[in-house]
């Protein structure tokens, strides 16, 4: 018997090892598909010749990530940094820098609205509210309840226009800052000759908000920290807004891109590393810039603030910024025009100017660097930027076009030709669209931002990317009178899901074949960027436009209209002009909470 027994319990072991098995592998293959692995996608038999010899394989299905990655941002993915475990140093902020996964873990599928999603509501409403089922987080209206950040009303989320230094509204906050500094009429834009803004530590971005209406913009930056979801907040609003932080690599922003610096209890050490989060604001400001600093330390009395605003104000005298104004709680620096004052400082002195080698337009991947930016000769003797005040910046030649070596004739002949495109965009978009139905638009290849400029009468924003891998012309955007920023397409763009409302993508998908970067993953990321309803313009060859086409039901897109362009004179090449649609579409849980 005992012998029997011993004979029947391998057996019965085999048979409950194969079961075991069999149950890991079933659970093992859901998580696949759960998680959008890339397992879990299936692919056609044929892949597609983009008539330059390269081969791409197009998917049958892509799937719908899990619920839980409705607000996914790949390169800005604390849950990648735990579980890569990446030695960083939260001091200098590394933690909220780009970190972004290896093509292996990378999800490769499409991020999921939240439950309950609705389409936004449209700009200008859309500034004071937006649906709270969109960005399901109030944590901020508790938290903030005394400074009118926001307020949870119903089934929307409200914004009073206050902030942390400005409870009784941005808008008499603004005006305050333009009294300040004796701007006629106390309006901020003085005349047209300030225009870009950039705020650092925005919150909600009620500041960048309310300065829309003086026609200035302003680029408000925020990491995705302690107040997550603020940049999310802030694009949903319809506001310009990025996610980025003061750590240890440049902004990507060339320099001298902004009039005026703004920090409203921005939570920033600006006296570490030898001050080189100022140094780094002093590199983007225009010559004449403003630094507007509202803190406890500009007029707070016990001894930790003074010896801070002590240490600040030296900082700045040697940086030869100077207080333009101080009033109660708020003081304006001003920086200086041209390079008198820093050829007058004594030999050592600290900070250092930087190295005559040191390019202080480039900036991807470039780290920061302790030291002060001097001005080109040209600035140097024009004694600023020699811009022209707004709107006739946009349209005029800026001065560092000669940088590229482009004439102004080049410059108008680019306005020309994108000015007959985007008219020709936007009668083949036909009945599709209203004048309220873009709000927020990304330019994915800005060159010298004409794109943006022919939509100078619609009520849009641009965000003008260039790429890091060609001729860095965003100086030029900016010197427009412009936004934009630096990116790699390789890459996941640092934005949330569900914030673009259209893209522009001229010539993108040939860049990033030519690159032998996955055109899939781009796909993915622009599906993950865009609004549902939104819309993506692609302007490429006509056989690199075709084999995009293939792509469109995997991606639960429709193609509203394809166009011929016949031998483009730019690009000599036989371009189509392809729109697409992204679809409404909701994740079983989306639909059962929007049938409560």
């Amino acid at each position: 018997m005992a012998k029997g027994r011993a004979d029947g319990n391998p057996r019965k072991r085999l048979i409950t090892t194969v079961f075991v098995l069999f149950i890991v592998g079933g659970l093992v293959y859901l998580y696949s598909r759960n998680s959008g692995s890339l397992s879990s996608i299936e692919y056609t038999s044929k892949s597609l010749d983009t008539g330059g010899g390269d081969n791409i394989v197009v998917p049958r299905t892509i799937p719908v990530c899990d619920d839980r990655h409705s607000e996914l941002i790949p390169c800005l993915d604390r849950n990648l940094i735990y579980q890569t475990r990446l030695k960083l140093d939260l001091s200098l902020m590394e933690h909220y820098e780009r970190h972004c996964p290896m093509p292996e873990r990378r999800y490769n599928c499409l991020i999921p609205p939240p439950p309950g999603y609705k389409i936004p509501i449209k700009w200008p409403k859309s500034r004071d509210q937006v649906w709270r089922a969109n960005i399901p987080h109030t944590h901020l209206a508790t938290e903030k309840s005394d400074q009118n950040w926001m307020v949870v009303k119903g089934e929307k989320i409200v914004f009073p226009g206050g902030g942390t230094h400005f409870h009784r509204g941005a808008d008499k906050y603004i005006a305050s800052i333009a009294n300040m500094l004796n701007f006629p009429n106390n309006i901020i834009n003085n005349g047209g000759r300030l225009r870009n803004v950039f705020d650092v530590g925005c919150g909600v971005a009620s500041f960048g908000g309310y300065l829309l209406s003086s026609d200035v913009l302003a680029m408000s930056l925020a990491p995705n920290d302690v107040h997550e979801n603020q940049i999310q907040f802030a694009l949903e609003r319809g506001i310009p807004a990025y996610l980025g932080v003061l750590g240890t690599f440049r902004l990507p922003y060339p320099s001298r891109s902004f009039e005026l610096a703004h920090c409203s209890r921005c939570r920033i050490d600006w006296l570490q590393r030898d001050g080189i989060l100022l140094l780094e604001l002093d590199r983007i400001l225009r010559p004449g810039g403003y630094f507007v600093y509202s803190s406890p330390e500009a007029y707070a009395q016990d001894e930790e603030d003074r010896r801070i605003w002590r240490e600040m104000s030296a900082l700045v005298g040697r940086m030869c910024w100077k207080v333009a104004a101080k009033k109660n709680q708020t003081v304006i620096w001003v920086k200086p025009l041209t390079n008198d004052c820093y050829l007058k400082r004594e030999p050592g002195t600290q900070p250092p100017l930087c190295s005559s080698d040191d390019d202080p337009d480039t900036v991807w991947g470039v780290k920061m660097k302790a030291c002060i930016t001097r001005y080109s000769d040209q600035v140097h003797k024009a004694r600023g930027s020699d811009l022209s005040p707004w709107p006739a910046r946009l349209t005029t030649p800026p001065p560092r076009l000669a940088d590229f070596n482009y004439s102004n004739e080049m410059f108008v002949k680019d306005m020309d030709v994108w000015q007959r495109r985007v008219s020709n965009y936007w009668k083949l978009l036909g009945n599709k669209i209203k004048p309220d139905t873009i709000r927020n638009v990304m330019d994915m290849k800005a060159n010298l931002g004409s794109f943006a400029a022919a939509l100078k009468d619609k009520d849009v924003w641009v965000m003008n990317v260039v790429p890091e891998n060609g001729p860095n012309t965003l100086k030029i955007i900016y010197d427009r009178g412009l936004l934009g920023t630096v990116h790699n397409w390789c890459e996941a763009f640092s934005t949330y899901p569900r914030t673009y409302d259209l893209l522009h993508a001229w010539t993108i998908f040939s860049d990033i074949i030519e690159r032998e970067c996955s055109v899939q993953d781009i796909l993915i990321e622009m599906d993950r960027i865009l609004r549902p309803k939104a819309f993506v313009i692609i302007h490429d060859k006509r056989s690199v436009v075709m084999s995009i086409r293939k792509f469109l039901p995997a991606l639960h897109w429709d193609a509203v209209t394809k166009s011929n362009v016949e031998q483009d004179s730019d690009t000599g090449e036989d371009d189509a002009v392809l729109i697409i649609q992204k679809k409404m579409w909701l994740t079983t849980e989306s639909i059962r909470v929007s049938e409560k």
